[in-house]
């Protein structure tokens, strides 16, 4: 994974000039195949998007870490109240946190993801909106350490190397599905097609 400074940016909040909201939400899941060896990324599904300005970026969203999220952000008094683990989000700016939350409202600065799925790095505007009911619920936040990012043209060599599925992505084996169980379905998901198509075909 190549750490671009432009992709920093896009997470920081965007070009100046430009709202990241107005990007199209394009986030699909990768599926590291099972044979893959690679001991980063070995059986983890990665939510990216593919932002205007740069290569793809994302989160792995199936490796919890042991540290909660009192021990990773005290001072924040509603993140650090949240029933859940610090995610590893990435081999990129592993000391930087990276938000996903749920909400119908974007928001401000966020790169979209899907239709109701931002990310964002503003743990200010977080911290606030789970003060607001009406604005972010407590389930709808995971935090993530990290993330990933490719050049461009690097992930396509890659997938050629077929060391990815490519899925479709839903929030909810973002927020609603245990970790440990999210790699296993979305690998069936990927192969089952192909393996009534090979059956029909003999």
């Amino acid at each position: 994974m190549t750490q671009l400074l432009l992709l920093v940016v896009v997470l920081a909040g965007g070009l100046p000039g430009q709202t990241r909201a107005q990007e199209p939400a394009n986030g699909v899941f990768l599926v590291a195949r099972p044979e893959m060896n690679d001991r980063t990324f070995r059986r983890t599904v990665i939510l990216i998007t593919q932002p205007s300005q740069s290569g793809p970026v994302g989160v792995i969203i199936n490796r919890p870490t042991a540290v909660t999220l009192a021990e990773a952000m005290p001072a924040l008094k509603q993140l650090a109240a949240q029933s859940q683990k610090l995610h590893f989000g990435g081999p990129v700016q592993r000391r930087n946190l990276v938000f996903l939350v749920r909400t119908e409202q974007p928001p401000p600065r966020a790169v979209p993801i899907l239709r109701d799925v931002y990310m964002t790095t503003d743990a200010d505007w977080v911290e606030a909106s789970l003060n607001s009911t009406a604005q972010l619920s407590a389930g709808a936040v995971r935090v993530y350490a990290g993330y990933t990012g490719w050049a461009r043209g690097q992930l396509d060599y890659e997938m050629e190397r077929e060391g990815w599925y490519i899925l479709p992505a839903d929030s909810e084996y973002i927020f609603d599905r245990a970790p440990d169980d999210i790699w296993g379905e979305l690998v069936k998901r990927a192969v089952l097609p192909k393996a009534r198509y090979d059956l029909y075909k003999n």
